[in-house]
């Protein structure tokens, strides 16, 4: 019994075809699947792409990996002058603790010669106080002996003068230990500013040491840093090699895809097409085929629906493809509801009645499509009847 859905579909599907039916009737048995083939190589050239895109990123990482290595390269260099430069210090510091240990036995050995002096220096001043007392008590009475007791007076004359040189060499004497004091004094006041300039030195250089000392920890850092860097940096090339090995296994995947698909253009040229009539449908079909519309196409339009269970139908019909509505929908990787579990999963709930009137206009040959055998989404590169979301080609 023909329903006014199948009258009306048919009214709608003259519309449709007669805008197509030069492209998917008369040269049915080629169209689609040299457009199959374009849509593969399509795919290669995007997985080729890619993975050129994936070897310059590789690339790329292992330039930046190779400047890091460059890097640390510099960094150790550095580290090695940077400790050269810190024995040098240390070694600098070492010479002028060694100054500074002599200079200040230099300073004992003055403050000792210093004190040995100034006791000289007292006893002889005492020596003097004592000369000086007993001529100051004498007095006259001295000079008076000295007269009377010489033998003469030039005798009591070089006694005088004698006296004299006494006193002026105990004044000289004096004087020159004075003298010896305060060049000793001297002396260790210029010891002592030499040290505090070895002490100035040797702060500078333990100033410089810590300065080193910072440097040499802050490029440790570096480096360690640099290290972490270059390993992220393996590990990112790793990663694109792993990215690199699974496109080259699709890359060869499509690649035999195309060459099954191009197989397929031979194949489908030489073989015929058989009528509706010649096709005998099995116990459920109808409900396997409905399910496979909602699945594809349960939001589409209804033409799109029957366009759907035309493509299923064209492949019965198809010398290409297997002979039954079951096999062709099962082939392996032909309707990804069928991979998916989908298609098992609405077969136990059913699908709606617009699937089901769909799925009895296909199996009785209604076609809008034409002989069309393969539906996708829309992409610019696959030239097609376009019907709602889906191209048909």
């Amino acid at each position: 019994m023909l329903h006014w859905g199948a009258t009306r579909y048919n009214l709608i599907a003259c519309a449709v075809s007669a805008a197509v039916a030069l492209t998917c009737v008369f040269s049915s048995a080629q169209t689609p699947v040299f457009a199959s083939v374009e849509s593969t190589s399509q795919k290669i050239k995007d997985a080729e792409k890619l993975k050129k895109e994936t070897e310059e990123m590789k690339e790329a990482t292992e330039q930046k990996k190779e400047g890091l290595k460059d890097q640390k390269q510099e960094l150790e260099s550095y580290l090695s002058e940077l400790n050269d430069n810190l024995t040098q210090i240390t070694e600098n510091i070492n010479d002028i603790e060694d100054k500074i240990t002599a200079k200040q036995v230099e300073i004992e050995a003055a403050q000792t010669e210093l004190e040995n002096a100034r006791a000289e220096e007292k006893n002889q001043y005492e020596l003097m106080k004592k000369r000086i007392k007993f001529m100051y008590e004498r007095g006259d009475k001295t000079i008076l002996t000295t007269f009377f007791s010489s033998h003469s007076y030039a005798d009591f004359l070089n006694k005088t003068e004698y006296i004299d040189r006494i006193e002026d060499y105990d004044k000289k004497m004096y004087d020159n230990l004075i003298q010896i004091r305060k060049d000793i004094e001297d002396k260790e006041t210029g010891l002592k500013t030499e040290e505090e300039q070895l002490q100035s030195l040797k702060k500078q250089a333990q100033n410089e040491e810590m300065k080193v000392n910072n440097l040499v920890t802050s490029t440790n850092g570096s480096i360690a840093q640099t290290d972490g860097q270059i390993s992220a940096a393996e590990l990112e090339t790793a990663a694109y090699e792993a990215e690199l090995k699974a496109q080259e296994e699709n890359l060869a995947a499509l690649k035999k895809q195309l060459a099954e698909e191009q197989a397929m253009i031979a194949k489908a040229s030489k073989m015929s097409w058989r009528d509706i009539s010649e096709v005998e449908f099995q116990e459920g079909d109808r409900d396997l085929l409905a399910c496979l519309i909602y699945c594809e196409a349960g939001n589409q339009p209804y033409v799109g629906q029957v366009a759907v269970g035309a493509v299923v139908i064209n492949r019965v019909r198809s010398a290409a493809f297997p002979n039954s509505v079951s096999t062709v929908i099962y082939q392996n990787r032909q309707f990804s509801p069928v991979g998916s579990g989908r298609l098992a999963t609405r077969l136990a709930l059913g699908a709606t009645s617009s699937c089901y009137q769909a799925a009895d206009e296909a199996m009785r040959g209604a076609t809008p499509v034409g002989n069309c055998l393969y539906f996708r989404t829309v992409i610019p590169e696959i030239n097609g009847t376009i019907i709602g979301d889906h191209v048909f080609y």
